[in-house]
């Protein structure tokens, strides 16, 4: 299972083009990987099965929002 905030949650809309581009812009498809191991870090300190600190983890989350962002550009402008 996903954890939340998985893109393909967080761009219900947009999977043919995440396919796509990930297919095609080895770029996009890194930012994809960093974006899905950050989401998988923060879903770890949300559940407690990871312990650390709330600056770790709001930095984490930081992190994934500016990824989400330009995962955000990238599809829109696709």
């Amino acid at each position: 299972m996903a954890a939340p905030h998985a893109i393909h949650e967080e761009f219900p809309n947009d999977s043919d083009r995440i396919h796509q581009l990930k297919m095609s812009d080895s770029r996009f498809a890194r930012l994809l990987e960093e974006y899905d191991e950050i989401n998988d870090q923060v879903a770890a300190a949300e559940s407690l099965h990871t312990p650390m600190s709330d600056a770790a983890e709001t930095q984490l989350r930081k992190q994934r929002m500016v990824l989400k962002d330009e995962i955000a550009r990238m599809i829109a402008t696709a």
